[in-house]
């Protein structure tokens, strides 16, 4: 053992020389890029689709909101096939009129205030839908990525596995290892090719959610990509108030207090004023009829709708308070949890993975020549695929991180107004 700890230490040493074999090279060819499965998903997703027609349907709320009442066309005849006098139409009257409602505090200007808050909140739930849309694309991505990186590597396990039965056998063969190391090896091979197996599939259902979610086929992924670290440092602080989050609530509470405002609006009684000509059958004249309409609030004089408004405007706004708090802790979280992992990834993937690697190829070399024994292969070889392991799942706990904060810090719309 105290000679693969040995070659570990030299291999510390060869550690630049290595870092190409780690990272492929950015001149490759790359598959998928998770900008084009962004792309794709956006063009063929229902949840996009449903927030825009949210925006539409707010839209056509706000042009019925600024919509003044209708007036009415009214017609009346009295005596009418009366009696005495009154038979039949010689005593006829008949009015033929137009009235109109003139609505009386401001209920106009309330009700499209509420619909613009509305929209707004539309709008805003269409720009939470793209967000969500491309954590899940990244999420997929990322974990299709992943898998395709165990999967190679897998498959690198099976290659190392046999070339070290190989050796087992010609060891024994040459009558230099008892024939327990070509069993020992045997089994390595099986269990590398069992984990190679179960890669597979996992790579399979990976790809398979991917392709499903971005409505496009793909064969291989950009490895450039998931190999990338992003250079970490101090963030510029985001407010609450400024992430989709805090506008949503924010909005919410503009819409509660617009719904205030219209209720009050509503206590104001609506008038109808009506002008009609009348014509006499009896005499054949014409006078004219105006009339004017109060609904009297005796039951119901909208002091209830006022205060139901209210409270849900406190509602609102202590949810507000509530949701900004959330949001800013899950930021903060979530910054940890992105600079953690990019530092986990970042040794992962460096001179540890190298030195791995080095010692692996050096316990193979000195197997073959005699000088290490294969239980120190053995170890040696455990060690390189945790450590690949390892570094593949700091990488995905890495940009897993990235996209969950680009989540929660993703921008207010521009064309959304009035919820700062």
């Amino acid at each position: 053992m105290h000679r693969i700890l040995a070659a570990v230490l030299a291999a510390s040493a060869c550690a630049p020389s290595l870092q190409a074999q780690i990272n492929p090279p950015s001149t490759a060819e790359p598959g998928l890029t998770l900008d084009g499965a962004l792309a794709a998903a956006g063009a063929t997703s229902p949840a996009i689709e449903a927030s825009r027609s949210g925006v539409t349907a707010a839209q056509a709320q706000r042009a019925v909101a600024g919509l003044r009442p209708n007036p009415s066309l009214d017609t009346m005849a009295e005596n009418v096939a009366g009696t005495g006098i009154y038979n039949g139409l010689r005593s006829t009257e008949t009015t033929l009129g137009l009235s109109v409602p003139v609505e009386l505090g401001n209920k106009r200007g309330a009700r499209v205030a509420v619909a613009n808050a509305q929209l707004d909140r539309a709008t805003l739930e269409a720009a939470m839908a793209q967000a969500d849309l491309r954590l899940r694309v990244t999420q997929a991505y990322n974990d299709a990525a992943a898998t395709e990186r165990r999967l190679t590597n897998a498959r690198e396990q099976v290659g190392i596995a046999n070339e070290v039965l190989r050796g087992a056998k010609v060891r024994v063969s040459a009558g230099r290892a008892s024939p327990l190391e070509a069993q020992r090896a045997d089994v390595a091979r099986l269990n590398a090719q069992a984990a190679a197996e179960r890669a597979e599939r996992s790579a399979s259902v990976a790809m398979g959610n991917l392709i499903r979610l971005i409505g496009r086929s793909a064969t291989t992924l950009d490895t450039v990509w998931f190999s990338r670290i992003e250079m970490t440092g101090p963030r510029q602080p985001v407010s609450g108030q400024d992430t989709l989050a805090g506008a949503a609530v924010q909005a919410d509470l503009t819409t509660a207090t617009a719904q205030v405002q219209l209720a009050r609006s509503q206590r104001v009684p609506t008038v109808t004023l009506g002008a009609a000509a009348r014509r006499l059958e009896a005499s054949n004249d014409t006078a004219a009829v105006f009339s004017l309409s109060v609904p009297l609030p005796l039951f119901n004089n909208g002091r209830a709708s006022v205060d139901l408004a209210s409270a849900q405007r406190q509602q609102a706004d202590a949810q507000r308070r509530m949701a900004l708090l959330d949001v800013e802790q899950a930021m903060a979280s979530a910054n940890a949890e992105a600079e953690n992992a990019a530092t986990t990834a970042r040794n992962a993937n460096g001179p540890t993975l190298a030195a791995a690697q080095e010692a692996a190829r050096i316990a193979r070399i000195g197997y073959r020549e005699g000088k290490f024994g294969q239980l120190d292969l053995l170890e040696a070889e455990r060690t390189l695929a945790e450590t690949r392991a390892a570094a593949i799942d700091a990488l995905a706990a890495y940009h897993d991180a990235q996209a969950r904060l680009e989540r929660l810090t993703a921008p207010v719309p521009a064309d959304v107004k009035d919820v700062r």
